[in-house]
Order: structure tokens, then sequence, then C-alpha cells
């Protein structure tokens, strides 16, 4: 064969799959758009909410340091979570104020969305890490709901999802998911620990890292998320662990309070610091010592 008719032959061949290739993204976002509107059929079990002060005050604290505030801010209004040109996501507004999504929540609505990651009107949520929360104890859970039942109506920004079509096909052929796909519905809530400084505790905190750093804690690219953030540190002692950097309790709390590794050089900001930094001491220490028994994987192996 002439070298003309070879680069002609390729060329086609390149056009070829460079149309099904569109073509295939075409479909996909198509059929990702449809999956976001499914519904999710599940039974779910309300929990009795009783508003006292220590209730919500340990339901305070959950919100603040189990990533709620990052991505809904503080009063709940919602913020902007990622634009940077190629997607846009605003967090939903979760008081009764003007543009908010929760005025009509009951507490059974409050468990679907944040247990299960299923909207009341069965729908997934998209984005919202419910994985981190599904473990939740009913005591824990029921006092989130307290302090979030009691927020102040603010106004808000509308939530909004805008991303690529390249995702939303990623997402219709389950390279990437969403939360009521990744938790078991069927699992009991877990039992109640006690907070202490053991890995048993810390196993139970460890629940709100899963959502960026796996199952497994290795950590590797967070699908779905922007080119330019980080793959999430392997938070095991496999091969690239980040843990090496943390060979004492003490350091490790510095990280999380700092935003710094201990050479003084800044973490990535995705890393949702203003929640870290606010967990206290025992919760800190009990996840440094449950880390520590993490059975070892490689950097990005689930």
């Amino acid at each position: 064969m002439s070298m003309s008719k070879w680069v002609k032959r390729t060329s086609v061949a390149l056009v070829a799959l460079g149309l099904l290739g569109v073509a295939a993204t075409v479909v996909g976002k198509a059929l990702g758009e449809r999956k976001m509107a499914r519904n999710v059929a599940l039974q779910v079990r309300a929990l009795d909410v009783v508003p006292d002060p220590a209730r919500v005050e340990h339901g305070r604290y959950l919100y603040n340091t189990r990533g709620c505030a990052e991505c809904h801010g503080g009063d709940g209004a919602g913020k902007t979570i990622v634009n940077d040109g190629s997607m846009h996501v605003v967090a939903p507004n979760i008081t009764g104020g003007p543009n908010g999504t929760t005025a009509g929540y009951k507490v059974v609505d409050w468990v679907r969305t944040v247990r299960h990651g299923v909207k009341p009107n069965g729908n997934p949520v998209m984005m919202m890490p419910s994985e981190d929360y599904s473990r939740l104890t009913d005591e824990d859970m029921a006092a989130l709901i307290a302090f979030l039942q009691q927020m102040r109506p603010v106004s808000g920004n509308k939530a909004m999802i805008d991303v690529p079509a390249q995702v939303k096909a990623l997402y219709a052929f389950g390279v990437i998911q969403d939360a009521s796909e990744k938790i078991d519905h069927a699992r009991a809530p877990a039992s109640a620990v006690a907070p202490a400084i053991t890995p048993q505790y810390g196993a139970y905190v460890a629940n709100a890292c899963i959502g960026c750093h796996g199952a497994a804690l290795s950590g590797g690219r967070i699908p779905g998320t922007p080119s330019s953030w980080p793959a999430a540190a392997n938070l095991t002692s496999g091969k690239g662990s980040a843990m090496v950097r943390y060979p004492t309790p003490e350091l490790f709390m510095d990280m999380l309070r700092s935003g710094h590794r201990p050479d003084g050089k800044p973490i990535s900001p995705v890393m949702p610091f203003g929640s870290l930094r606010q967990m206290n001491d025992t919760d800190v220490r009990a996840l440094y010592a449950y880390l520590k028994t993490v059975p070892p994987r490689e950097a990005g192996r689930h």
C-alpha cells in the first residue's frame, strides 16, 4: 500500500472514530439526563426528632464539621461549588427562604435526602455525597435534622448543575455514580459508638471522608470533578500514601487546622478545611487512630 493510500485510509478511520465518539457523547448526554430524572423507589423510616437544645447544638456541630457548610454555607443559603467555564454547580439553599428547597420538608424527607441521596419527589440528588451521611447513627441523624429544621429562612441563589455532555455520558454509562447508587439502602444505620480516641470511633468519623477518598480511602481522581481538581490523597498506608507525612497525631491535627503540610506547602482548597478545622480533638485523634489501621492499598485502587 502506498503511503498516500495509508494516510487517506487512516484519516478516514480517524474521522469515523471521531464521529462515533461525538454520537456516543450525544446519546450519552440524553441518557444521562434521563437517568438524573429517574424515580428511585424507597421505603424510608422516619425518626423521632425532638429539638431540645443539646440535640440542636450537636446537630450544629455535625453540620459544621462533616462538610454540610462547605456546600450549603454556614447559614444554609447555598453557594457556588464549581464555576470554571466548563462546569457550573451551585448547591441549593436548604432553608425555607427565597429559592429554598426544603420549606415543605418533613422529617422523613430529610432522612430520604441526607441518608439515602433521594429527593422527596424520588429523583436522585446530584453532587451531594449522601454516602458520607448514610452511616450516621439514628441519634446523629436526628440531631442534624433538628438543627436543619430550626435554621432561619434566608434568601439564596437557585440551585444549578451545569456539567459537560461528556460528564453526563459517563454518568449514563455508570462510570460516574450518584450517591443513591453507592448506598446500600437496606443496610441498618450504624450502632452508636461512644466518642473516644479509638479506631472504632475513628472509623465512624471516617465515613465523612469516603465521598472524596473512596470507600477504601485510597483516594484517586474524583469522578465527575473538573480537571483542575487534584486527585484525592491515599489515606491508607499503601503505595502513594499521604499518611507518611504524619507520623504523629499532632502533625495530622496541625494539617487539618492549617491546610498546610508539615513542610509548609498549602494543600488544595478543594479539601474542606473550613469544616475539618472545626472538628474537636477527640474526633481528629480518633480518625488518625483509625487511619493507622486501614488495610494498605495503592493510591487510587479501590
